[in-house]
């Protein structure tokens, strides 16, 4: 995977030389996004069909008897009541995302595209021999503040969320 995903500006570079268009795949930040879209998928598409599995059959016969559309269905029905589980996948591909270390020390290079975890551990990792322990854990809490809000805000949906598609019933 890290050799498919590794050559991305050269995917890039020939795309943009066959069409004419630039795709941003030689941009570290557009490959970083490239690679948590694609590790994102198989666990939020898990969620979510787990979810629509346990939601009950009748409230969309009764919408089909009544004359609603696929769409109609959709957006009245299945859509207000899948709260919890956006709620759950947004948290888990946030905390997925503003967590990881392995993809965005690989993919996301230096500079100003750094995210916070790589810009973390090169304010820990000193050069100097002098450990400065009030330095690392300001970092280390103004890197947590956003999954801290994410989890205050969302945190009475996500339980529910997580149960909802857990118990087949």
């Amino acid at each position: 995977m890290a050799t498919i995903l590794g050559s991305l500006g050269r995917f890039g570079m020939t795309l943009q030389n066959a069409t004419g268009w630039n795709f941003g795949f030689g941009n570290p930040t557009v490959n970083l996004v490239f690679v948590h879209v694609v590790y994102g998928l198989g666990f939020t598409t898990l969620f979510f069909r787990n979810f629509y599995e346990a939601f009950p059959t009748e409230l969309v016969r009764a919408a089909q008897v009544d004359g609603a559309s696929f769409f109609q269905i959709f957006r009245r029905i299945m859509l207000p009541n899948s709260l919890p589980i956006i709620v759950v996948t947004v948290i888990y591909q946030f905390t997925n995302i503003w967590n990881d270390f392995l993809f965005a020390s690989a993919y996301a290079g230096t500079g100003e595209s750094m995210p916070m975890t790589v810009a973390l551990n090169n304010v820990v990792n000193t050069s100097t021999g002098v450990v400065e322990y009030n330095v690392n854990m300001a970092a280390a809490m103004i890197a947590a503040v956003p999954t801290l809000i994410v989890y205050i805000l969302a945190g009475r949906y996500f339980v529910r969320g997580l149960m909802a598609g857990a118990v087949k019933g």
